[in-house]
């Protein structure tokens, strides 16, 4: 039997359930708990890591328990994000040191990546896509169901990883032989693009499976339609000769001067 929240004789939440049960409560008990490492369960991060590549489907099945046996569909362990921003740490510094740059200015593109391009963004799209799915997509509108803004940064950082293991890490092993040095010769944007265009679409189709399992959603499917955009780009990014990894290294370089 899964552990369930009793409701009173009128229907709703006693006060001290709905207490703990504000969004307040869940992000104070995040927050205090983002410091206390050996709470966290870095077993399971990592085994969800590793589905987000093979069987994403299988992670979100896990936010289904968590509903059913914590009464929320956001994580409550930040173990998660602790793993990602190693990881986005590591990839970052392998960059400057493709990229050749100095310590001071590998530190600047560090903290620029994991306040602007993680955090930020992050917090953006976030809570863009709180704010449609809660507008457009609920089911019953007038019903005690809505998407927390937890659950839509989870979702972001479970697309987010794949596309940082692609483009932070794997394609460190083909700039500087293949896509930068050759960057004017159609194998050099055509191995860039496609892995610009398998980030994105893991991307893409890991948001759509994140909002897919909320059962009190419609209408998701229209969160593929951005494919048939992006496969336009990288047709006419390949025929036209752009190379988006060759734009990306000098944008770096840019940010740092």
């Amino acid at each position: 039997m899964l552990p369930t929240i009793l409701p009173d004789s009128n229907g709703a939440l006693g006060a001290r359930d709905a207490a703990r049960h504000t969004a307040g409560a869940k992000r104070y008990k995040y927050l205090r708990r983002l410091l206390r490492f050996k709470q966290m369960d870095f077993e399971f991060a990592l085994w969800q890591m590793l589905y987000l590549f093979t069987s994403p489907q299988r992670v979100y099945r896990n936010f289904h328990y968590r509903k059913q046996t914590k009464d929320q569909w956001a994580r409550d362990d930040p173990g998660f994000l602790v793993l990602l921003s190693i990881w986005l740490c590591v990839s970052t510094v392998g960059f400057g040191l493709v990229l050749d740059m100095g310590a001071v200015e590998t530190l600047k593109l560090l903290l620029w990546v994991v306040f602007v391009d993680c955090i930020g963004v992050g917090l953006l799209i976030s809570t863009l896509m709180w704010v449609i799915s809660n507008k457009y997509l609920l089911k019953h509108p007038s019903k005690n169901f809505d998407v927390e803004w937890g659950y839509a940064f989870d979702v972001h950082l479970n697309a987010f990883y794949p596309l940082l293991v692609i483009l932070h890490f794997l394609q460190l092993f083909f700039i500087n032989h293949i896509v930068v040095i050759n960057s004017d010769w159609f194998v050099g944007y055509f191995v860039g693009n496609t892995m610009w265009l398998i980030a994105i679409g893991y991307y893409v189709y890991i948001t759509f499976l994140g909002y897919n399992a909320l059962p009190f959603l419609k209408n998701t499917v229209v969160l593929l339609y951005p494919f048939a955009l992006l496969g336009l780009i990288y047709v006419l990014s390949v025929s036209l000769g752009w190379n988006f990894t060759k734009g990306l290294c000098w944008f770096y370089k840019y940010r740092v001067q």
